[in-house]
């Protein structure tokens, strides 16, 4: 089974982390969904601007 999934290492502010820790786990998600759901919005709104990325 193929695994879809990317790993990345992000490097950040440790306060700037904590405090998008803390607004993750204030609705309910780890800090990993709520970056997810922050990229989500992010290529949304650019996709609905400039047309569909295209990837291969």
């Amino acid at each position: 089974m193929k695994d879809t999934l990317l790993r990345y290492t992000l490097r950040t502010d440790r306060v700037l982390f904590s405090k998008f820790k803390y607004i993750a786990e204030s609705k309910g998600r780890s800090a990993n969904k709520e970056l997810e759901q922050y990229i989500k919005r992010c290529v949304a709104a650019y996709e609905k601007e400039h047309g569909e990325i295209s990837v291969e």
